[in-house]
């Protein structure tokens, strides 16, 4: 659905200004949009994932975790597909506060895509490059979105997610090295076309919501403070955005599937060509092992 006809639709939690602005720059910021009592009970949820990570030696399907993890000193980079690992968690990214959100600028038929709470330890939490989202899985159109949710305060220390406004309008980037494997990432020769100077950084309280479009440039630097800095993270598109290859979340439950409204009868397809990925089907752990380089995508 393109953003007009968005808009023809009325607004459940956005004012049309904010609409217009994500649609011209390619992303939101909405301080303190989750209730506190959301976010204890997912902190509760939270705290139980990361103690069990402690029984982990390596990453799992349930758990990404930093090379320097161990049991007594646990640093997970992420929890993968929440929700499917707990009902609070399913219950948040089904049927929360976020999906007015999402409805407001997907319009009336949403379907979910996938989900994941990203940590970036203290200490030296990992950085995330610059790079672009529906390279790694491309749809019919560029309506996907993604909605993250700061559970705890955010400041310039803490490694805040940057994006780069109005790069959804511009190129998208090949995310393939030199040698052709994928690595995730911006490569250096092209940074010099992002507008790094013009880098917005979403800092925010504790239950601020950030949204960006899916051809967003965006990244985030390390976490060099004393806290933890976990951002829980779903992905909505439009109804008429269909997948194009196998991805790395298909064979996930509850993925692509409609959590508001309808299913589509027609597919809208966006003429703008978009990269072709790897076959993520032998495997996919996260952009973080990519990006170091831990593993190579065939």
């Amino acid at each position: 659905m393109t953003p007009d006809k968005v808009l023809e639709h009325p607004a459940k939690v956005l004012s049309d200004a904010q609409r217009r602005f994500y649609f011209e720059h390619g992303y939101l910021h909405l301080d303190g949009f989750v209730s506190g009592d959301w976010l204890d009970r997912l902190w509760a949820v939270t705290d139980r994932f990361i103690e069990d990570s402690r029984k982990c030696a390596a990453s799992n399907d349930v758990f990404d975790l930093e090379p320097a993890h161990t049991a007594d000193s646990p640093r997970l980079r992420r929890l993968n597909h929440p929700v499917t690992q707990d009902p609070l968690l399913e219950e948040f990214g089904l049927r929360g506060p976020i999906i007015d959100l999402a409805e407001d600028l997907l319009g009336p038929n949403v379907k979910f895509h996938h989900s994941k709470l990203n940590f970036k330890w203290s200490g030296g939490g990992e950085e995330v490059k610059w790079h672009q989202d529906i390279q790694f899985w491309p749809h019919s159109n560029y309506s996907p979105l993604t909605i993250g949710v700061y559970m705890e305060d955010v400041d310039d220390e803490m490694g805040p997610m940057g994006v780069i406004p109005g790069s959804h309008e511009e190129e998208l980037f090949d995310l393939y090295g030199d040698d052709g494997q994928w690595v995730g990432a911006i490569h250096d020769r092209d940074l010099p076309k992002v507008r790094l100077g013009d880098v917005v950084w979403l800092k925010g309280p504790r239950g601020s919501v950030t949204v960006h479009n899916c051809r967003m440039v965006h990244g985030s630097m390390p976490n060099n403070s004393s806290r933890s800095r976990p951002l829980l993270l779903h992905t909505y598109a439009a109804a008429d955005a269909v997948t194009l290859f196998p991805g790395i979340v298909d064979n996930i439950p509850l993925s692509n599937s409609v959590i508001r409204g309808e299913a589509a009868r027609w597919a809208e397809f966006d003429p703008r060509p978009c990269l072709i990925p790897p076959d993520w089907s032998k495997g996919y752990t996260s952009i973080f092992a990519l990006q170091q380089e831990e593993e190579k995508a065939a």
